[in-house]
Formats: C-alpha cells, sequence, structure tokens
C-alpha cells in the first residue's frame, strides 16, 4: 500500500503530503456503506468504497449538482487501482452501468457535468443523451501536455453539461471573467468603452463562454496540489460550482479522487458528498477538506470574478510598484 511519508521538499514545493500519523487519523473518519443510508448519515462526508457498491444504498433524488470524473478510456494507474483501456462500445456500457444507478439519485432540478477526453468524450455524449437533457459542451484548455511527432497536441477535454429536467438554476453573474484589455477603445468624449482603470490595469468584465483558457492544472508549487495524476483545477470546480448550485445545495462527485470537488463546494458554502475507491486519495481529501477550513481561497478567483491567468500576479506587481511611488 501506498505509505506517502511527508518528506523535505523544496522550498516552493507545496504539494500536500501525507505523514503515517495523519494516513491513520485520516482513515478513520472514512465511511464505508454496509447497507441503505439517509441522507445525514452521508452529507459532508467522503466514503472510501467502490462506486458500484455504494450507488445502492444511498438516498432517492438528493442531488442538486454532480460533477463526474470517471476514468477515461486509457491505460491508467490510480495509485493501487489501473483501468485498462476497452472498446468503445465497452466503454459506453460501462459508462451506463453506473449513469443509470446515479439518476435515480438526482433532484429533477439537478445539473451533471461528464468530463472526457477527445476518445471518450463520444461515448460520454452518447450515455449522456439517454439520461439527462445535453445543454452544452464545455472545452478547456489543459496547457499540460507531452508532444507528438506525428500527431497534435493533446491539450484539451470536455465536459458535457446536462440537466435533469428544463427546470434548473444557472447563475451567469457568478461566473464572469475578468479581462486584460488590449485595445482600450473610448467613446466620443473619451470615457472607457466596456472596460475601466482598476486594479493596477485595464479590465473588462465579460460573461463566460464554453471555451476555457483560464485554468492552470496543479502543479508542485500550487498548495492545491497532491499525487493524484488526473487532478482537477479547483478553479475549474468553483466555475462549475458557482454556476450550478446554491448556497447549501448538496454536491455530489461519484469519482472523488483527491477530493478537489468536495473541497472547493466546502469553500463555496455548498454540502458535499464523495465517492472514491482508493483509500490514499480519500486520506489527501480528508486533508484538504481539515485545510480548506483555515483557508478559503480559490487561486485565479478572487473579488467574485474570475481572473484570466497570470492575471492576479501581474496586479498584484503593479499595486506594489504603484504603491512605492506614493510613498
Amino acid at each position: 500500500m501506498n505509505e506517502q511519508i511527508a518528506t523535505r521538499k523544496a522550498p516552493r514545493n507545496r504539494t500536500i503530503s501525507l505523514s503515517p500519523a495523519e494516513r491513520h487519523r485520516y482513515r478513520e473518519r472514512l465511511l464505508r456503506l454496509s447497507g441503505p443510508v439517509s441522507l445525514p448519515q452521508v452529507e459532508n462526508r467522503v466514503i472510501c468504497q467502490d462506486v458500484f457498491q455504494v450507488l445502492d444504498y444511498l438516498p432517492p433524488s438528493f442531488v442538486d449538482l454532480a460533477f463526474v470524473d470517471p476514468p477515461y478510456n486509457l491505460n491508467k494507474t490510480f495509485n493501487l487501482t489501473t483501468f485498462r483501456e476497452m472498446e468503445s462500445d465497452k466503454y459506453e456500457q460501462w459508462l451506463e452501468s453506473w449513469v443509470k444507478k446515479m439518476q435515480p439519485l438526482l433532484k429533477p432540478t439537478a445539473s451533471v457535468y461528464l468530463c472526457g477526453d477527445w476518445k471518450s468524450t463520444g461515448a460520454v455524449f452518447n450515455v449522456a443523451r439517454k439520461y439527462f437533457r445535453i445543454r452544452n459542451r464545455i472545452t478547456w484548455e489543459r496547457e499540460k501536455g507531452r508532444g507528438a511527432r506525428n500527431n497534435w497536441k493533446n491539450c484539451s477535454e470536455d465536459i458535457w453539461f446536462c440537466t435533469v429536467s428544463d427546470d434548473y438554476y444557472f447563475n451567469v453573474e457568478a461566473v464572469k471573467i475578468k479581462r486584460k484589455v488590449l485595445a482600450p477603445y473610448r467613446d466620443s468624449v473619451g470615457r472607457p468603452k466596456d472596460w475601466e482603470q482598476a486594479d493596477g490595469g485595464r479590465y473588462r468584465v465579460t460573461h463566460p463562454s464554453n471555451i476555457w483558457f483560464d485554468l492552470t492544472v496543479p502543479f508542485w508549487s500550487m498548495p492545491e496540489n497532491t499525487d493524484h495524476p488526473t487532478q482537477k483545477p479547483e478553479k475549474l470546480l468553483a466555475r462549475i460550482i458557482l454556476a450550478s448550485s446554491r448556497p447549501g445545495d448538496l454536491v455530489f462527485d461519484p469519482f472523488l479522487g483527491s477530493g478537489t470537488t468536495a473541497v472547493v463546494a466546502r469553500k463555496l458554502g455548498r454540502r458535499y458528498l464523495g465517492v472514491e475507491i482508493d483509500e490514499h486519495y480519500c486520506c489527501l481529501a480528508e486533508k484538504r477538506l481539515e485545510l480548506a477550513e483555515q483557508d478559503k481561497s480559490i487561486q485565479g478567483y478572487e473579488g467574485g470574478v474570475f481572473w484570466e491567468r497570470n492575471t492576479l500576479a501581474d496586479r498584484q506587481l503593479k499595486l506594489k510598484k504603484e504603491n512605492k511611488k506614493k510613498k
């Protein structure tokens, strides 16, 4: 079993790790189900179990928002668990085998976000349209990725935005984006046209699209980083949770990994329930949830808006320079 030990790291390496004592402590918090449960028994908890063992035990119609990031159709090792690539039709059958079990857990007003890469997104779409109403396909840039001699570099993933019915919640005002203005146009009397001078630069607050270029995949100098191989950015989850849930709503993640969905839900005042088969990742999730009680910041989200990648650092540097000049 992977007993990750907190060793001395480089000064800027902020990757979250577990000591043996922490692993023992967090292991005690994990749930394992052996029969049907009520919502109070599982809300704001992490279940360490195979999702196929869990879904039949959960109460009906309790989920407001589901974020689902299953293993893509690739050969991939997740600590002690390995997922093997399948024929496309068999992968589609595998997806449907748990989606149909998850569907009764959703409220009629619930939203569902289903993740996939270029190889699996067709299968995800085929299953999603059987059980939900597909609203949009989000494509986000995963700026990491290996180059290829005889192919295009693979650096994007899809997220299918679905709802259970036509009655659903979506708050576009909560997910506006703050962008640098490269061409600061003015009206006939010289006033800024659709931008403002603030925060150490010229910015425009705009509506988000279904193409997301402003996300950074967690890496060693980010405080949210773990050793999970496919960890999603907290900023990505924040955008989805703010858009498709209200404070106090319950966010469900049946493939929790190292806990990003639960952590962001807690930071944003939502309830959560996560299911993850690997104990090491469950313990990382519990540690991150504990840290989230002390620090509710989300990199790239500040002042009620989402900032472009690296913009906040530039702004902070400019403000420091301006303050020095004033002195």
